[in-house]
């Protein structure tokens, strides 16, 4: 088919819209007829030095779009789009957009290495792409390839890697590609463009680098290399490379301590002179160090120090030098640094920094900050004042509350009184300590406060009154009467100390969302949050009266913004933040009072207009509002029980619009969620809906666009469902079966050296046990035999989730059983084992694995007894439970053990 794709690239640029939208609608059409040769067409054409540069920067962004995913839930799509294509097409876009990478149009090489990655990231997994990496390689060593296309292949092995596991390369190939690399990177190398993607290349390298890294001497060239880099002329290489040393502390701590001088010198002057972005780099070092010492001190066994990687406590080692190094950085602060919430140098780097190194070290930093504090803070120069709150502010979780409690109580009332510093610097950051202080020195209910009834008074005065000062302050505010308040939580007595005040809080909070000036800041949505957190943690016996004064305020709010005049999207978008910001107040109203008995009747009674506000801001069709809304009607639905079956009707095709709504899918997830309030409030009332929910359940799950985040809870769905309609279900058994069975499966696949897929699936794997235990107790008391097919694979289900405790043992435990052996410590081993199991299965999927066989037992009686004859992983799992100190987890497991007791002595 021959076909000008360049004409109509051009016309896609048009501004005239007429022709563009033509333009636009014939490109269309030709990729849904023909999408291998649109495909091709459109490599050429981003190829071909002869075409228009407009043309060209069109077709790799239109390449990158359609072969490329926006996040990894939605990677799927472009990957069948991709392997459906006949193999002579896909090798002669493969082939042009190599070629690509030697294109003087340093934009067009730069696309191409893009879109070779992304094939690379369907291909090579499948092995389908076998000489990518040798014809990237031999770029390198052509006699004739210029700098240009040294650069482009570079910059493409560096994306490749970042697409790819460290799986999917052989280690000759890896050897390969950082010999091509550091080659690159070194010294010898003239092109500095060159050197810069070798070193941006290494950063995406350095995760298949571990059996490199374990050789002492390519670990030292390597090494050599980047701190070469580090002191490169050119600040874009200077900064990659230190990029590369914040990677390689979090990737190879363990063989790091050899080379922490050399580095301490490097971050040391670059903090003390070079450019920022090189300095932000040195800093975020430290950072990363302090990252992985806290996890090394998470996972030791406090009696023996023992974890699997070696503490070789850099920061305590270097606390006395880099401490002071920290600190001089909090004097580098912007003149507008509150201004912009989007602002990060040296100074919030270097405070950070500074936390993470407290929260490392503990009460050793004190004493090393408490000077500068003393030193600055009373100096006439601002800076000053708002470093030393800064240093302050940044130590205080860490250290003891025994080493923390001396200076706090001293300082509280200073910083008080700097709430009226002349400088708004000074004054943000005061609030934002105080608010720390707050959040992590108050805490009545375990016995320790800063906050006591004699400095309540003045606290509260001093904050209600800062809520007036400019909006960057107010929202800092906002947050210590938050954490203030968070504290008076099941505080017993103590939380009634904060009751008088309640009213000058509310309103003056409510008079904070009111401020005009506060448009470019998150102030209204801060003071929101906080009032909804002030009325969440009130003590309710004593509040409820101003708590129902309170109601009826947000409700007249909540219905001024139906009558705003909206003229521009942005007039929409203000209404809409408003109005979710409202129906969530509405929400932890609702909560609060249908909680207790005595005040629940007041929600009945202003139900309906509730309902009525709620289904009014549903039409702004806007995600916020969507999703707020969504939140407070099944908060609703819980206060109203049966009675909410009056508000379905009209409910109804909004529930059904989010449960549709894939591209804005946490309204989704939420709608999903609401399904499920909706069950316990109606029970078998909600059975006229069903047909239509289950429908689009099924859909979603079905659906290759819908971010997989939803579809855990819609097989939760599936239990509320069943355990509302009982034998009613039935009739979606042939459906939901299926799919919970095949996910069940996708769970024994999934890669779990991955963290986010181990998150992931014990989601989805509690998700799964929960519907099968909903539908167990469902099925009960009539058509439990339903369930007699099913229960094998249930309880292969359930077996795979048991072992996953040895999956974990092979590769670890034997280093645990060593240790503990040398030591006598057999007692640890069990500790281990029960830590050690829960990083692949936590402590949620282990009670849903316990409960679903007890509702199994419950469920089908003695006809279990051939079914658990031979499991005893079930045994094994209960009897790991019952030793567990988590009472609820204690519970769940003595339950399902009767309930299975009881099957066995049935003789029906």
């Amino acid at each position: 088919m021959s076909f000008d794709i360049t004409q109509y690239l051009l016309a896609a640029q048009s501004p005239e819209a007429k022709v563009r939208k033509e333009a636009e609608a014939i490109l269309c059409k030709f990729r849904e007829e023909n999408l291998p040769q649109y495909l091709l067409s459109l490599s050429v054409e981003l190829s071909n030095d002869g075409k228009p540069i407009e043309t060209r920067r069109l077709a790799g962004i239109v390449l990158k779009n359609d072969l490329g995913a926006k996040d990894s839930a939605t990677k799927e799509q472009p990957v069948q789009l991709w392997v459906q294509i006949d193999i002579s097409f896909k090798s002669q876009i493969k082939n042009s957009l190599l070629n690509t990478l030697g294109s003087t149009f340093r934009e067009a090489s730069h696309t191409a290495a893009q879109v070779v990655a992304e094939i690379a990231s369907i291909e090579i997994p499948r092995k389908e792409w076998p000489e990518l990496v040798g014809s990237l390689l031999a770029n390198m060593t052509r006699p004739d390839g210029s700098p240009p296309l040294r650069q482009a292949t570079l910059e493409t092995l560096g994306y490749v890697c970042e697409v790819i596991s460290d799986e999917d390369l052989v280690q000759d190939e890896v050897n390969a590609i950082l010999t091509a690399v550091v080659q690159g990177m070194n010294i010898a190398e003239l092109n500095p463009e060159v050197r810069l993607a070798a070193t941006k290349a290494l950063y995406n390298a350095l995760e298949f680098a571990r059996t490199n890294f374990n050789n002492e001497m390519e670990r030292n060239y390597i090494m050599k290399v980047i701190c070469d880099a580090a002191l490169a002329k050119e600040v874009v290489i200077r900064q990659a490379a230190f990029e590369c040393l914040v990677s390689i502390a979090s990737t190879y701590y363990e063989v790091l301590a050899p080379y922490m001088q050399r580095i301490f010198e490097l971050t040391s002057n670059a903090v003390k002179g070079d450019e920022e972005a090189v300095a932000l780099q040195a800093v975020e070092f430290w950072s990363s160090i302090c990252d992985e010492e806290l996890e090394i001190q998470d996972y030791e066994v406090p009696e023996i120090g023992d974890s699997s990687v070696e503490h070789s406590r850099f920061i305590e080692k270097a606390l006395q030098t880099l401490v002071p190094l920290l600190l001089e950085t909090l004097l580098k602060q912007d003149e507008d640094q509150d201004q912009d919430d989007g602002t990060w140098n040296l100074a919030m780097a270097g405070g950070t920094c500074l936390c993470l190194v407290a929260k490392t070290v503990g009460d050793a930093v004190v004493p090393l900050v408490m000077p500068f504090v003393e030193a600055n803070i009373s100096k006439t120069d601002w800076r000053s004042r708002e470093a030393a709150t800064y240093a302050f502010g940044s130590i205080l979780e860490g250290p003891s509350i025994e080493k923390l409690s001396p200076m706090v109580n001293a300082g509280l009332d200073f910083l008080l009184n700097l709430m009226n510093d002349e400088n708004i610097h000074v004054k943000d950051t005061t609030a934002w300590t105080l608010s720390r202080i707050f959040e992590l020195l108050h805490s009545p209910a375990t016995g320790f406060s800063v906050i006591t009834p004699a400095n309540l008074q003045k606290i509260l005065g001093v904050l209600l009154g800062s809520l007036k000062d400019a909006p960057n302050v107010s929202e800092k505010v906002c947050g210590a009467i938050y954490f203030l308040a968070q504290g008076y939580e099941d505080a017993g007595p103590s939380s009634s100390l904060l009751t008088p005040y309640l009213p000058d809080i509310l309103s003056s909070l409510i008079a904070t969302t009111e401020r005009t000036d506060g448009s470019d800041s998150k102030l209204r949505s801060s003071a929101y949050e906080t009032l909804n957190e002030v009325v969440r943690c009130s003590n309710l016996s004593e509040t409820s009266e101003i708590i129902v004064k309170l109601l009826p305020a947000i409700m007249t709010k909540l219905e001024q913004t139906l009558r705003l005049q909206i003229v521009s999207s942005d007039d929409r978008e203000k209404q809409g933040d408003l109005q979710a910001s409202l129906c969530g107040v509405l929400q932890v109203i609702i909560q609060k009072l249908s909680s207790a008995e005595e005040t629940k009747p007041i929600i009945m009674q202003v139900a309906d207009q509730i309902m009525v506000l709620f289904l009014s801001v549903f039409a702004c069709r806007s995600t916020t509002v969507h999703e707020e809304a969504m939140l407070a009607i099944g908060a609703l639905a819980y206060a109203t029980g049966p009675r909410f079956e009056m508000y379905m009707k009209e409910f109804y095709k909004y529930l059904e619009m989010g449960l549709q709504n894939f591209e804005e899918h946490q309204v989704c997830a939420i709608s999903v969620g609401v399904v499920g309030d909706i069950c316990r409030a109606l029970d078998d009332k909600i059975l006229p809906y069903c047909d239509g929910i289950m429908t689009h359940l099924l859909k979603d799950l079905s659906s290759g666009e819908l971010h997989r985040s939803v579809k855990p809870p819609i097989f939760s769905c599936f239990g509320d469902i069943a355990l509302a309609i009982g034998e009613h279900f039935e009739k979606y058994i042939g459906f939901a079966l299926p799919m919970m069975e095949s996910a069940s499966e996708v769970c024994a696949q999934m890669d779990y050296n991955d963290e986010e897929m181990v998150d992931y699936g014990n989601h989805l794997r509690r998700s799964i046990l929960e519907a099968y235990s909903g539908i167990l107790q469902g099925f009960k008391n009539s058509k439990a035999d339903l369930m007699l097919p099913h229960a094998p694979h249930l309880l292969q289900f359930v077996e795979l989730v048991a072992k996953d405790e040895q999956r974990y043992y092979d590769h670890s435990i034997y280093i645990f059983l060593i240790v503990c052996f040398a030591y006598s410590f057999i007692l640890y081993i069990l500790t281990m084992c029960s830590y050690v199991t829960l990083l692949l299965r936590d402590a949620h999927v282990t009670k849903a694995a316990v409960a679903v066989q007890g509702d199994l037992a419950d469920a089908l009686g003695s006809n279990v007894k051939m079914l658990f004859k031979d499991t005893k992983f079930c045994s094994n799992l209960l009897s790991e439970c019952l030793q567990t100190d988590d009472e609820q987890l204690k519970s769940t497991a003595t339950w399902a053990q009767e309930m299975i007791r009881r099957a066995f002595s049935d003789r029906s």
